[in-house]
């Protein structure tokens, strides 16, 4: 029997920035915290790349937010790729102009770190989002949290569990055309 309350007490929320691996299944260097901001993100993509220095380049795929195509992003993808030339002024000129022009940068594949971003209204392409409903299901589908640390802890918790027995997600679509 599963416990229900009439009265839900909402103690705050957690911002997570995750990162899964499709070759093993794992989850990389997972972050928790208040904010989801540009600074977090790139400090989740420069942890991420840290797991593994003998990797020559890394592969992100990113749903379309403002944060995944960042002024900072830009200026780091830039320099651990060796790029030197001038990168201009968010909102004025050059690459960090406009986000499709710093998208655009970002899906190089000549750089060390490479975005690829999905299309708009196609999240279920993005791995991360058929993992998060597995979070879902598991851990926060009626769950009960006494405070938003006890919330990540449990979180964390069941991240640490699942990358012990993670496996690669199996598609099962062959490409076949669909007959009515």
């Amino acid at each position: 029997m599963q416990r229900r309350e009439f009265e839900y007490e909402r103690h705050g929320t957690r911002c997570f920035i995750l990162t899964r691996d499709v070759v093993t299944g794992k989850l990389l260097a997972p972050v928790c915290g208040p904010t989801r901001t540009e600074e977090d993100f790139l400090a989740h993509v420069q942890a991420v790349v840290t797991t593994d220095p003998l990797v020559t380049r890394w592969h992100f795929v990113c749903d379309n937010l403002n944060i995944h195509q960042s002024e900072a992003l830009v200026r780091w993808v830039a320099q651990i790729s060796g790029i030197e030339k001038e990168l201009g002024k968010k909102g004025e000129y050059g690459i960090l102009a406009l986000m499709p022009r710093r998208a655009a940068f970002l899906s190089d594949p000549t750089h060390k770190v490479v975005f690829h971003y999905t299309p708009k209204h196609s999240s279920w392409l993005n791995q991360i989002e058929i993992w998060l409903s597995i979070l879902v299901r598991k851990v926060l589908k009626r769950g009960s949290f006494t405070s938003v640390e006890d919330l990540e802890a449990k979180v964390l918790a069941f991240i640490e569990y699942y990358n012990r027995t993670a496996k690669p997600f199996k598609w099962t679509y062959q490409g076949k055309a669909l007959t009515v």
